[in-house]
């Protein structure tokens, strides 16, 4: 058993060892912080290879979402704050998400460890006060439990063809004894929490006689971050980094007139001599 930790360790320090974030990223992290409201899903690209396997497995971008859920006294019931403040230590005035994250479980994480990412805010739309603090409260009663490594597996299998798969390899999402219930994921954990006040993310529809239509709760361990993303029910907003309006158009943003980034290389264009030629390049098509 001490080989096998050992070995496990070291895969799991591999897969978790974070690239350094973007020089300069891509929203601006000051004015998600100052509009950024509780119960707001974030989603962000992630910059480890547990991302990169999210990434191909969903197809997306996204590849972490957190819950944001304030300061520690924007939380209302003294329970439930107090349970928080277990897991947090920080200043009182610390802006706080809670996460699922690999290696280190369900935690309290500073909105500030996000300051060089690329954030999306998912707003859920006309969620009530009350139901955002039962929100809050249940995701904080999960602080504590570990991250769920086995659903990522299980996703990633469940989202490929089953034909090319072995049937034992294929997903145990839809077993009720897989897992355990002191595990978790990002996204799991989030879902659980809308599901508890009944807000929908992307339910079931089907047709009913009396009523017309008639919503079913998804498994919560099937959504994964882009879902917050795509859903109908919460709205996205967004804050570039270099941002326009009607004074100061897309057209004049800080374009660089001399150089393309190609591939994540710079390749040197030829100067512009006439109107013709503002878009040659001799550079290969890309694929």
């Amino acid at each position: 058993m001490g080989l096998r930790s050992a070995i496990a360790e070291a895969i799991l320090n591999w897969l978790t060892e974070d690239r350094e974030p973007a020089e300069i990223p891509q929203c601006d992290f000051e004015r998600i912080r100052y509009e950024v409201r509780p119960c707001d899903v974030l989603l962000t690209e992630g910059r480890n290879r547990v991302s990169d396997v999210i990434k191909y497995a969903t197809q997306s971008a996204w590849s972490h979402s957190a819950l944001y859920i304030g300061r520690i006294h924007d939380i209302e019931d003294p329970v439930i704050r107090n349970k928080a403040l277990e897991h947090f230590q920080g200043p009182p005035d610390t802006q706080l998400l809670i996460e699922g994250y690999i290696g280190k479980g369900t935690v309290i994480t500073p909105l500030n460890f996000y300051r060089q990412d690329h954030i999306r805010i998912c707003r859920p739309r006309g969620l009530s006060p009350t139901d955002a603090q039962n929100i809050i409260a249940f995701a904080v009663n999960k602080l504590g439990h570990e991250y769920d490594v086995r659903q990522i597996l299980d996703l990633a299998r469940f989202m490929l063809p089953w034909k090319f798969m072995p049937r034992r390899w294929r997903s145990s999402l839809f077993n009720p004894n897989a897992g355990q219930s002191t595990r978790t994921v990002c996204s799991t954990i989030i879902a659980e929490a809308f599901a508890d006040v009944r807000f929908p993310i992307l339910p079931h529809v089907k047709k009913h006689e009396s009523t017309g239509v008639e919503l079913y709760h998804r498994n919560p361990r099937l959504y994964v971050p882009s879902d917050f993303d795509y859903s109908p029910y919460f709205e996205i907003i967004k804050y570039p980094f270099v941002a326009f309006d009607a004074e100061a158009p897309y057209r004049k943003l800080p374009w660089n007139k001399q150089d393309e980034m190609i591939r994540g290389n710079e390749k040197k264009l030829k100067p512009q001599k006439a109107e013709k030629n503002a878009y040659e390049d001799d550079s290969e098509p890309s694929d």
